[in-house]
């Protein structure tokens, strides 16, 4: 076991596959020499050469086109793009394309490609640099998409992508990458996807969070702890395949759900789960599910700190939820 950071992990991850197998390469803007706008790839191309560090020109099509080539070939590239706000370009290529090779191939063609991309505030990046738009990904069928909130799971989800036979969506919660550490396993370290984690145990009411709420969760329920309120947080992870079961047997144990994420409220994935509880949990709920989330406008720059959501918030959800019923 070692002591990492998250993007330490997610680089620990990276080396550990590339040296499994010679068919995994990275290919992006800037990760070869300068290791990557957050240094995530740092030291990569010196233990492996460019030609399996690739520097790319500054074009998201580009780049994940190339690595859906690479991948036609037999080849594992794992693509990353510098901001998850950038993607755009590339969009047509993940959800056209790469989301639909192993369909429409009848399995001949599986399309190992993993898109690395940090997403999310908290760094003042201001609109394009900020924004959290998983729910666009876990609409494309034929996608996977995780979402790690620790160093280890960095790290063992990373691999699991890797080997995956599914295209995956890895979005890296850029705000907790040096803020969040922990003890990682070495060598093969693998989590499994749909899989939910419980970061903490309780009995009164449920948080659901993933990425970078995951600790604002946790510091909630330490508040709500205060006032003998017994809150459980369910860590995600895997937004796709979502873990359903642990979703739902949450809530039948205690009875409430609040729902934590940064993307704006509509049609954000907090929609998703909670009609999920309507569905397979009502008889369950002795309250509305709440939802705390970001506001139904562009991320702003000046007001960072009051569109994302903190552990005042939740626990003002988790009071109204325990007042309802």
């Amino acid at each position: 076991m070692t002591e990492l950071t998250l993007v330490q992990a997610v680089n620990r991850g990276l080396q550990e596959a590339m040296r499994q197998d010679p068919d995994v390469l990275l290919l992006g803007e800037d990760i070869g020499v300068n290791g990557g706008v957050f240094r995530a790839t740092e030291g990569l191309q010196k233990e492996f050469g460019a030609e399996r560090v690739i520097d790319t020109p500054l074009s998201e099509t580009g780049i994940v086109g190339s690595a859906i080539g690479m991948a036609l070939y037999g080849l594992k590239p794992i693509a990353e793009i510098q901001f998850q706000d950038f993607i755009y370009p590339a969009f047509d290529q993940i959800v056209s394309e790469l989301a639909k090779f192993r369909y429409r191939s009848g399995g001949q063609y599986p399309c190992h490609v993993v898109v690395r991309a940090p997403y999310g505030g908290g760094i003042k990046g201001g609109l394009y640099h900020s924004q959290s738009t998983e729910a666009y990904f876990c609409h494309t069928a034929g996608l996977k998409v995780v979402i790690p909130s620790t160093p280890a799971d960095a790290k063992g989800l990373l691999l699991t992508a890797v080997h995956d036979p599914d295209p995956v969506m890895f979005f890296e919660p850029k705000r907790i990458y040096r803020s969040v550490s922990g003890e990682v396993p070495d060598g093969d370290h693998r989590v499994p996807f749909g899989e939910a984690r419980v970061a903490r145990e309780g009995t009164d009411l449920s948080i659901f969070a993933y990425g970078a709420m995951v600790p604002t969760a946790l510091e909630a329920a330490e508040a709500l702890a205060r006032d003998q309120i017994s809150a459980e947080v369910v860590d995600l992870r895997s937004l796709v395949p979502l873990d359903e079961r642990a979703v739902v047997a949450s809530v039948e144990k205690t009875g409430r759900a609040v729902i934590v994420h940064e993307a704006a409220r509509f049609c954000g994935f907090g929609a998703e789960l909670a009609a999920l509880l309507a569905e397979r949990a009502f008889y369950s709920l002795k309250a509305p599910v709440q939802r705390v989330t970001g506001y139904d406008t562009p991320f702003p720059y000046a007001l960072e700190n009051v569109y994302l959501p903190n552990a005042a918030r939740i626990e003002l959800a988790a009071r109204a939820s325990l007042r309802a019923g």
